[in-house]
């Protein structure tokens, strides 16, 4: 055997990308995992969007405020891995049909490889902005190409490596975070951030603050049932997923509209979403911060798209190292293009239209429609209660076009007085939900949930080599566990 087909076996053998798993960790261990993931450059770089657009308390307020809403779909899609052992995006299957969930797969892999650019770029720029002060040298493009393609290597060969160190990384960076804040808040009061004048011209309002900071929550649903699959219970992934991802969305953003506000009270000019202004005023700890960080969560991006591909078919039809390194090329040669960080905004509004109506759907679909439960159908390649019509459910598709239609509407040509993400959620929802009724489609009584791992073993399908392999699971025996409580 070659050493390529070996590693390559080897990465399948051991990619937790693949099939229905059995969580083992607890609310503390998810949570870390939560608070490490979104402790990253591109939080705390939104929430230098905000001031002086809005006042200080404004953009505070709407940060908490809009972390909780989104929050709460986070919790709620995370609890659908927990209960079923499966990723968000294999999740899909269950109210899109087994072919139907191709097109949010897609899509999420579109927005995973945007994300994945935008990081690395942010590192590269901030590598970048030291290099030239101790160099005189400036290449930002050749930077950020290194740094992504360190996160390709990482994504391919080190990835539970990451997930290992990744909450000593948060204990890290939150101690540089909170070395921050001392120094905006021992150079200027409180009362001085709050009376910093607005800039009505910077085009903010607190509904806009709010729609930015809900896509930003909708934004990570994409890998939550990836996390909290992770989780031995559900209360845990549910107590951990919240504390962590509210923590961590709530001290990132802060800390990136407190800091630009100091920047602002210290005769500097509010450039939102540019690192190098922040690293300017604070020094090389932070730009510690932004690319360790950058390191950590753009690894375990990089890795969700795989991941994302590597579960369309319900067997290992899709190899999971030639596809990382087909990605991975892309990846790299994307982050080369550094005017998307002057879209950034924009790129979080197709992030919500794309994707509110797509968790509206699964919500709707599996604690309403399906009472909580999906069956081992899911795993199947074809035919089944998830087959709809030629693995398509058309109620699926045509309100995810609808509801996306209504985002894009409701931010661009009829703003909403109370903004586009919460009118899209809940269109979207009333949509699906109604239609099920109509259709009848809604299940009798209360079927249990079984979690999907066991099951993963008993259903098969054809392997490439003609043969039979199971639809999913990883053999290993803690799998044949009960379901989580």
């Amino acid at each position: 055997m070659s050493a390529w087909s070996r590693l390559s076996d080897h990465l399948d053998e051991n990619s937790e990308g693949y099939g229905p798993l059995r969580g083992t960790l607890g609310a503390g261990r998810i949570g870390m995992i939560w608070l490490a993931a979104n402790l990253v450059v591109t939080t705390l770089l939104t929430g230098t969007l905000f001031v002086p657009g809005v006042s200080w308390p404004t953009a505070l307020g709407m940060i908490v405020l809009g972390t909780l809403i989104g929050g709460t779909v986070l919790v709620l899609v995370g609890n659908m891995g927990t209960r079923t052992g499966l990723p968000t995006m294999s999740l899909t299957k269950g109210s899109f049909g087994l072919r139907g969930s191709f097109l949010p797969v897609a899509a999420n892999v579109v927005i995973l490889m945007g994300w994945s650019w935008v990081q690395a770029m942010l590192a590269g720029v901030t590598v970048n902005f030291l290099v030239e002060q101790a160099t005189g040298y400036s290449n930002p493009v050749l930077f950020s190409v290194l740094c992504q393609t360190l996160v390709v290597t990482l994504a391919v060969f080190g990835h539970e490596g990451i997930a290992r160190v990744e909450p000593w990384l948060a204990v890290m960076i939150l101690g540089i975070m909170a070395w921050v804040f001392t120094v905006a808040f021992t150079s200027y009061p409180p009362a001085d951030f709050a009376a910093l004048p607005v800039d009505a011209g910077a085009g903010w309002s607190s509904i806009t603050v709010l729609d930015v900071v809900i896509a930003t929550a909708i934004s990570w649903t994409v890998l939550s049932a990836e996390f909290n699959r992770l989780a031995r219970t559900q209360s845990a992934g549910i107590v951990g997923s919240g504390t962590g991802y509210v923590l961590s969305t709530v001290t990132a953003m802060s800390l990136g509209a407190t800091a630009i506000a100091y920047v602002v009270l210290d005769g500097g000019e509010a450039v939102g979403f540019d690192p190098t202004v922040l690293v300017a005023a604070f020094g090389a700890p932070l730009a510690v911060v932004i690319f360790l960080s950058v390191m950590a969560t753009n690894t375990m991006v990089v890795y969700g798209m795989v991941s994302s591909v590597v579960n369309l078919a319900p067997s290992r039809r899709v190899r999971f190292l030639p596809t990382a390194l087909v990605l991975g090329a892309v990846s790299i040669l994307g982050s080369t293009w550094l005017g998307l960080l002057d879209q950034f905004t924009g790129f979080l509004v197709l992030i919500g239209s794309l994707f509110i109506p797509v968790f509206a759907i699964m919500l709707v679909d599996y604690y309403v429609v399906k009472r909580g439960a999906y069956a081992a159908d899911i795993l199947s390649g074809r035919g089944g209660r998830y087959w709809y019509r030629g693995g398509v459910n058309p109620a699926a598709v045509v309100v995810w076009v609808v509801g996306a239609a209504t985002s894009l509407v409701l931010t661009s040509v009829l703003p909403s007085p109370v903004g586009a993400t919460i009118p899209t959620f809940v269109v979207s929802a009333l949509l699906y939900l109604v239609w099920s009724v109509a259709a009848g489609s809604i299940v009798a009584g209360r079927p249990a949930q079984h979690h999907l791992s066991a099951a993963a073993e008993e259903v098969t399908v054809p392997d490439t080599s003609g043969g039979a392999a199971t639809a999913g699971g990883t053999g290993r025996p803690e799998e044949t566990a009960d379901a989580p409580r």
